[in-house]
């Protein structure tokens, strides 16, 4: 197995302000808090002896890699993201940051999502990429505005039921 991966597909370089918070809070967290409890417990563990046998010096090392692999990511993208906290200058249509309830016409299922940066998307709470393709499909949409968007699952069209930015 090669340690190789396939870049990341681009993705839309923005995020809400609370968002970027949270990405901030955590590349704190992993530099200043995890890091230097992760190198002592690997120090401590070196000490003990036999390398290839010791299994705390094998975790920790590999535990070590991944925080360094996260704070990386977290460093370049934070400096890449653009910070979008203002409602667009047409809140009756849908953009980025927008509260939407659409309901699905086949099935009269009403969903709600708030449209994020790939990098806080969140299913369980609703929040959902600006490059999905539902999204891509919803994006300057009105109230009453059908449309058809490709779901994993199939085509399925929707009706606007709901525009809404947060405060």
């Amino acid at each position: 197995m090669s340690r190789w991966r396939p870049p990341p597909e681009h993705s839309t370089p923005i995020i809400t302000r609370a968002g970027f918070e949270r990405l901030r809070v955590e590349l704190d967290e992993l530099w200043r808090v995890r890091r230097p409890e992760v190198v002592r417990a690997l120090s401590e563990a070196a000490a003990e002896g036999d390398r290839s046998e010791n299994a705390e010096y094998q975790y920790r090392k590999k535990q070590l890699g991944e925080i360094d692999r996260r704070v990386r990511y977290l460093s370049k993208r934070l400096e890449k993201l653009q910070v979008v906290d203002q409602a667009p200058s047409d809140p009756s249509a849908i953009y980025f940051g927008a509260w939407i309830e659409l309901e699905r016409e086949e099935t009269g299922e009403l969903v709600r999502y708030r449209i994020v940066g790939p990098d806080e998307i969140d299913a369980a709470s609703g929040q959902i990429s600006i490059d999905s393709p539902l999204v891509r499909a919803a994006l300057k949409k009105r109230v009453d505005d059908a449309f058809e968007a490709p779901l994993p699952t199939g085509a399925a069209r929707f009706l606007v039921v709901s525009v809404t930015y947060p405060t």
